[in-house]
């Protein structure tokens, strides 16, 4: 737990810090704010539309009666999408690029799902039913 702490909160701004410079040498600074705006900005509204066609598709799927685990998947994603998309930089930046955009949405998902069954297949997670 120690290390993935230490990942999140110090090599990962420092990363970005060295990219964020990098950039700011190579095409100047004010092109590279302009891409983290424009990249704050697509990010917000890609985030957007996908949680609300997503919470549409939840509300239809209860309507149906069905439980949709599926979509609890995708919000969870879209979320750690727009939340990562607050993080001014470019490699936060195309990581919630990669939870919102549908087709590597997916594969993640997979990701996230296999995961979720090998914790609760060793006792990791517990599911209680009433």
């Amino acid at each position: 737990m120690f290390t993935r702490l230490l990942i999140i909160f110090l090599i990962v701004p420092a990363l970005e810090i060295y990219t964020l410079l990098e950039a700011g040498r190579l095409i100047g600074v004010w092109p590279t704010i302009a891409m983290i705006l424009a990249t704050g900005i697509a990010g917000a509204w890609l985030a957007r539309s996908q949680g609300i066609g997503l919470l549409l598709q939840i509300q239809k799927e209860l309507a149906e009666g069905r439980m949709p685990a599926d979509k609890l998947f995708d919000g969870v994603l879209i979320l750690a999408g727009g939340l990562v998309l607050l993080t001014p930089g470019f490699w936060t930046d195309l990581l919630g690029f990669v939870c919102l955009v549908p087709v590597t949405r997916r594969a993640l998902k997979r990701l996230l799902r296999r995961w979720a069954e090998m914790q609760i297949a060793s006792g990791n997670i517990r599911i209680y039913r009433p």
